[in-house]
């Protein structure tokens, strides 16, 4: 009788919590990406001249400079606190896309700045899946 060879997703095996370790290098991860995000959110609040320039220069009105921080600033605080983390995330990647979006009809340069909040989402969902069993029971990496 021939076996039939199944993947198994690797963090999804009955239950297994993250290792010490990957927790750690997830909080690490997460921090990192929330300190960045944060000074972000502080300076679009603080409406400091370098955003209204940047802004403007995308086509924003410059008045919506602290809407943009205080809607980041809601994001972040869902996604640190561990009960909404999965909510933030997904917020977060709405809030990226749309820089995304932004940056590609403003025809900015793709690999430096276009896709640089696609990286930044990949942190996101990277230290959240580095930290989280039920992230990684809702997007399991396959091996083999």
């Amino acid at each position: 009788m021939a076996s039939i060879h199944t993947t198994r997703p690797v963090a999804a095996r009955e239950g297994t919590a993250p290792s010490r370790t990957a927790r750690i290098a997830g909080l690490i991860v997460s921090g990192l990406v929330v300190l960045f995000l944060l000074w972000d959110a502080v300076i679009h609040i603080a409406n400091v001249s370098q955003v209204q320039e940047a802004m403007a220069e995308l086509g924003f009105d410059p008045s919506l400079n602290r809407v943009f921080g205080v809607v980041l600033l809601i994001c972040l605080i869902a996604y640190v606190l561990p009960p909404t983390a999965i909510l933030g995330a997904v917020l977060l990647t709405g809030y990226l896309g749309g820089a995304v979006a932004t940056n590609l009809l403003t025809e900015q340069p793709i690999a430096s700045t276009t896709l640089f909040p696609i990286y930044t989402g990949i942190f996101v969902w990277g230290g959240l899946w580095l930290r989280d069993n039920g992230v990684r029971r809702i997007m399991p990496l396959r091996l083999g």
